[in-house]
C-alpha cells in the first residue's frame, strides 16, 4: 500500500488552496492512500480566551489542565475535524473523521503530568482499524488526542502524533503542510536534505527565520524512525505530473519519494 500521512496545522487548514486539493486528488488517482492528522491551535486559543480559562506555560509549552483539555477536545473534535472532513469531501476525497480516543485508536503515556498536565506520547496505534478504512477508500482524519492504559484522555503534539501514525503504518512519508513550498536556497527549492545537511544550513543561516522551527520539527519527527519527512505548501500544488514538490528530509543516504 502506497501510504502518506499528511499533517495540517490548525491555522493551515483555513488557508489551503484549490491547487493543494488538486494535488490530493492527483495522488489518489496515482494510487496513494492518505491518512490526515490535524491540529487546532488558533481556534483552541480563541476558545480558551472566550471562556476565560487561565493558561499556564512551562518551558514555553501550554499545560493541559482538565479545564484546558475540555476545550481542546471540543475544538478539535467538534470544529476542526468536521471542517477538514467537509473540505476533503467537497474536493473529491472520501474522508471519515475520528477522535484518537475512539476505540483506543491512539494510545499514549503521560509525559510529565506535573509539568505539562494531560499531555501524552503515542505508545500504540490501531493500525488494523486504519487499514480497514483505507481499504474501503476512506481517508481517516484524526485528532491528536489519545487515551492512556487506564482510560485517561490526553492531548498529543500533532506533529509527533502524525510521525507516530506514519511509523506504525509504515507510510512512505509523513508530510507537513505549511505556508511555504519547502527549504529554499535563494529562490531555488532544495528537494532533498539529510539530517547533517539540514543542520549545516541552519548554522550557516541559509535556513533562517520562520523556517527554522519547521525544519526542527521535521528532524524531530524523523527521529521516530519513519523513512522520511516532507515539508510542502498548502497554498500551491505539491504533487504535479507525478512528482512531489517540497523538501524531503531523510536520515543518512538521501531517499527520493
Amino acid at each position: 500500500m502506497n501510504l502518506l500521512v499528511i499533517k495540517l496545522g490548525g491555522s493551515t487548514i483555513h488557508d489551503v488552496s484549490r491547487e493543494f486539493f488538486q494535488s490530493l486528488k492527483d495522488l489518489k488517482a496515482s494510487g496513494y492512500k492518505m491518512v490526515f492528522v490535524h491540529g487546532g491551535g488558533p481556534d483552541i486559543n480563541s476558545m480558551l480566551d472566550t471562556f476565560e480559562i487561565p493558561v499556564e506555560f512551562n518551558e514555553g509549552l501550554r499545560k493541559t489542565t482538565p479545564e484546558v483539555f475540555e476545550i481542546v477536545e471540543m475544538v478539535l473534535s467538534g470544529k476542526t475535524n468536521r471542517l477538514l472532513v467537509e473540505m476533503l469531501e467537497q474536493n473529491g476525497i472520501s474522508a471519515i473523521g475520528l477522535n484518537g480516543t475512539d476505540v483506543k485508536l491512539l494510545e499514549a503515556e503521560l509525559i510529565n503530568e506535573e509539568k505539562w498536565g494531560l499531555v501524552g506520547q503515542i505508545s500504540n496505534v490501531n493500525t488494523e482499524l486504519l487499514r480497514s478504512l483505507l481499504e474501503k477508500n476512506l481517508s481517516p482524519v484524526l485528532t491528536p488526542l489519545a487515551v492512556t492504559e487506564n482510560g485517561q484522555k490526553v492531548n498529543v503534539n500533532a506533529d509527533m502524533a502524525a510521525g507516530a501514525v506514519a511509523k506504525a503504518m509504515k507510510a512512505q512519508s509523513c508530510i507537513f503542510v505549511t505556508d511555504v513550498k519547502g527549504v529554499l536556497n535563494g529562490k531555488d527549492l532544495i528537494p532533498v536534505l539529510n539530517e547533517d545537511e539540514a543542520k549545516t544550513l541552519m548554522e550557516s543561516q541559509v535556513i533562517s527565520g520562520g523556517m527554522i522551527p519547521k525544519v526542527k520539527t521535521a528532524l524531530s519527527v524523523l527521529q521516530t524512525g519513519i523513512k522520511n519527512v516532507m515539508i510542502v505548501s498548502g497554498k500551491d500544488y505539491f504533487f504535479k505530473n507525478g512528482t512531489m514538490i517540497g523538501t524531503t528530509f531523510c536520515k543518512g543516504e538521501k531517499i527520493k519519494l
